[in-house]
Order: structure tokens, then C-alpha cells, then sequence
């Protein structure tokens, strides 16, 4: 298949390559390409403003250097697998200001670059989200169902059973079949602080299954760039 049909048929043209005459082909490849851009960078801009990430965050814009023990080489490896595709899932611990939401943003940008739909949103605004929905079922599936889902903040506050309960039926019927990305200040070992021990172990069950867990150490972002701005 050669470009021009590739092309076509990319945009669902009927028209047969054939009827293109010569003199017109070099044309009629750079406005299919054009228009393969457009659409491209419009489906970006849609699938941003519905991820609820509100500052595009990149891998290229992370600061490796200022703290040498977050492992560039993990998250690198990561990123570069069929994470999406694999359904792997990806969990980021350590203290605030670490960086963490900085890369979980950076993975859901690179998601919708790729063309997925994507949700990037704290754990207390998702359990708010449900509680005050209209239809709470329907706004657990869709996060359930989203291509790439990231919970940014897990463990920052105390959830209720009732918090928990939605928590899990959104990553329980996420597992095995859809990637989702986790951040917490808390190592597993202490996620039953915020949930039941019962609760915490049937979560952590669930993202260790075709998962993968990074913890973050070293200086604070926010402390540097608080202590420059005096």
C-alpha cells in the first residue's frame, strides 16, 4: 500500500488512488497530511481538557538531577513498555514534594499524545465526584472503564468505609484489563491507616497484579522553591 492510499484510507476517503492524476498526487499527499495533523492535535486538545490535568507536565521537563535517588532508569523503562496496551499498572510513593504527581502527569500526558482517553485526579475528588453525582454508578464506571486512570494523593486524607468501598470497585474492575497509576505518601505496609486492613490488602492485591512500584526519596521541590522565593 502506498502512501497516497494509506493515507485515504486513513481518513475514510472513497475516492481510488487512481482517479488521482499524477500532476495532482504530490498536492493532494501534503493536504492529507495536513488534515491528518489537524485532526491529530484536535483530538489532543479534546482529550486534555477532559483528563483533568490542569498544567501539562512532561518527562523532559523532570529534574533528575536534584534528586539522583528517584530512578530515572525505572520510570524510563516504564514509560517506554506497553504499559497502556499491557494494562501494567504503576504506583509512586514517598514524601510530598518529591515529584511524584510531576511523572503520574507526565504518564497521562504521554497517554493522550498516543491518542487514549485519560482521567488524572486525586482520591478525594474522586470519592467527592461519586458522592455528589446525580448517578454515583455511572461516574464509578466511567472511571472504571477510562483507558488510562491516575489517583493522584492516595493516603493524604482519611477515607471512610464508604470512601473505600468505591476506591476498590473502581480499581477492582479496572484490573487485568486497564492501566491505572497511583501516587501515595504512604508505603503499603501503611495503606491500613487510611483503610481497613481488609480494604488495604484487597487494594494492594489488586495493583500488585501486573504492577509495578517505584518509591520516591530525597530533598523536596516545593521546600526549594519556597526557600528561593524568600
Amino acid at each position: 500500500m502506498n502512501d497516497l492510499e494509506s493515507l485515504l484510507k486513513e481518513l475514510g476517503c472513497k475516492t481510488p488512488p487512481d482517479e488521482i492524476s499524477s500532476d495532482r498526487r504530490e498536492a493532494t499527499l501534503d493536504f492529507l497530511k495536513m488534515e491528518i495533523e489537524y485532526r491529530r492535535q484536535h483530538k489532543i486538545k479534546r482529550l486534555l481538557s477532559l483528563s483533568g490535568i490542569k498544567h501539562v507536565k512532561t518527562l523532559d521537563q523532570f529534574d533528575w538531577h536534584f534528586n539522583p535517588k528517584v530512578s530515572k532508569d525505572d520510570i524510563l523503562t516504564f514509560v517506554n513498555s506497553p504499559w497502556i496496551e499491557n494494562a501494567f499498572n504503576l504506583v509512586l510513593i514517598g514524601d510530598t514534594g518529591l515529584g511524584k504527581s510531576h511523572i503520574a502527569s507526565a504518564f497521562c500526558y504521554e497517554a493522550i499524545l498516543r491518542g487514549y482517553p485519560t482521567a488524572c485526579i486525586t482520591a478525594f475528588d474522586l470519592v467527592s465526584r461519586i458522592q455528589r453525582a446525580y448517578n454515583p454508578a455511572s461516574k464509578i464506571d466511567y472511571y472504571a472503564k477510562v483507558r488510562v486512570l491516575c489517583i493522584d494523593e492516595l493516603g493524604y486524607t482519611y477515607h471512610k468505609k464508604e470512601d473505600t468501598d468505591t476506591l476498590f470497585q473502581i480499581i477492582s474492575k479496572r484490573n487485568e484489563i486497564l492501566p491505572t497509576i497511583v501516587t501515595t505518601n504512604l508505603a503499603p505496609k501503611e495503606w491500613g491507616s487510611i483503610f481497613s486492613a481488609t480494604a488495604a490488602s484487597a487494594i494492594l492485591d489488586r495493583l500488585s497484579f501486573n504492577g509495578r512500584f517505584i518509591t520516591f526519596e530525597g530533598r523536596s521541590y516545593r521546600l526549594l522553591k519556597k526557600h528561593k522565593s524568600k
